[in-house]
């Protein structure tokens, strides 16, 4: 009973013979308890009674209680507290050969067995317990795998129990808690005259650039620069708006509210890298990419031309920071492991304009949970810049 079914099954699966005949008696655990229990209570009955008869021989009547207290103190030392204690701390080593006793003793008291254990089971019954529920206990929760994970020690090196749990958080999130928002996203505007898009094409940082029409809503498609080498050499004047068309790739939405760990598998099945993100009204929320999910598992591995996480979130001494209003809460938790809600802001601005009810003014400041922010640059429609700490709380509180 205290080998680890995880390492049973593994065994089981590199064809172990004591692990095979382990599991088969496993899978019946109220049959070998109930085989176990009655050697064990008929030996114990039988050495009783062996040991009454001796000592009444031996010692009269006194005999009784010096046979109860002898066989009571050698039963518990060799036949309970050392043998199970062994057993407990090396299950494999005790369980494997003892299966050879008990499978042939399983079939011997097999009558006896389904007899005893047709009345408890039913007893069971009566108080509620389904005897044959045990298999659905052995089924991890994704919160008790990333116990297993955490507590891998150097099984797992440290980076890898990070992408482990990464993959397990990836359930949590959405999209919309990754995606570029809408105002961050460079694209191609193709009311802008050909050469204001050709000199975006040939200086942009991106491989991939949205393509839209007067506003991001009219998205045409997704252009890849290495189809834009196709036509951004030579003559400028030779190229036309429809020359763009041509090579953009038609566009792929995504709803806001699809889990990321969703998405991961929408792209490879797509065969896609970008998707624009919509929200319940069709309307384009922002993009996400393939780098941006991978990062949510492996951490930054690309250049983010956009600005790094180390430039949002700028330590000042003293346990405070200079945070600018556009970095995702997501962002802020994990860097500074701060537990700031995510709910219902995606952004520290958003929070902070959510329980200000508007823009505040600079040099405004409040305590959100036991977190302290101090406004310190503001525009006409967002929070910029704000300094913000932790709050170390009394232990009443």
């Amino acid at each position: 009973m205290s080998l680890n079914r995880y390492r049973l099954k593994h065994l089981v699966n590199k064809k172990h013979a004591g692990a095979t005949r382990a599991s088969e008696l496993l899978a019946r655990p109220d049959r070998l308890i109930g085989v176990i229990l009655i050697g064990n209570n008929l030996v114990n009955v039988l050495a009783s009674s062996i040991a009454t008869v001796i000592a009444i021989r031996l010692y009269g009547d006194i005999g009784v209680a010096i046979a109860g207290i002898l066989l009571t103190l050698t039963l518990l030392v060799f036949a309970e507290v050392t043998p199970k204690t062994i057993a407990a701390l090396h299950p494999e080593r005790i369980a494997f050969p003892a299966t050879l006793i008990l499978k042939p003793l399983l079939i011997i008291f097999h009558p006896i067995v389904l007899l005893v254990n047709v009345v408890s089971n039913g007893l069971a019954r009566l108080l509620g317990v389904n005897p044959t529920a045990h298999n659905t206990n052995e089924h991890l929760h994704p919160d008790e795998l990333r116990t297993v994970v955490d507590e891998a020690g150097d099984l797992i090196p440290d980076q890898h129990q990070g992408m482990l749990l990464n993959v397990l958080d990836l359930g949590k999130a959405t999209v919309e808690d990754i995606m570029v928002p809408r105002n961050e996203v460079v694209g191609l505007n193709l009311e802008d005259d050909v050469v204001t898009l050709l000199q975006q094409i040939r200086t942009s940082e991106y491989t991939r650039l949205p393509v839209y029409e007067g506003d991001i809503n009219n998205v045409v498609g997704t252009l890849h620069l290495r189809n834009a080498a196709r036509f951004i050499f030579g003559d400028d004047s030779t190229i036309t708006h429809a020359d763009i068309r041509r090579f953009c790739r038609k566009p792929y939405f995504v709803p806001e509210s699809t889990a990321l760990h969703t998405q991961l598998l929408h792209y490879q099945k797509e065969k896609r890298r970008m998707a624009f993100v919509v929200d319940e009204y069709g309307d384009v929320q922002g993009i996400i990419t393939l780098e941006d999910l991978l990062e949510e598992i492996v951490g930054d591995f690309t250049t983010n031309n956009a600005g790094s996480v180390d430039e949002e979130i700028t330590a000042i001494g003293d346990g405070w920071f200079i945070i600018d209003g556009s970095t995702s809460i997501r962002d802020v938790n994990r860097e500074l492991e701060w537990d700031l809600p995510t709910d219902e802001a995606k952004t520290v601005n958003g929070l902070l304009v959510d329980t200000f009810q508007g823009v505040p003014e600079t040099a405004m400041s409040l305590t959100l949970k036991n977190y302290r922010f101090e406004i310190i640059e503001t525009s006409s429609k967002m929070i910029e810049k704000v300094k913000a700490t932790r709050l170390e709380l009394d232990n009443e509180e």
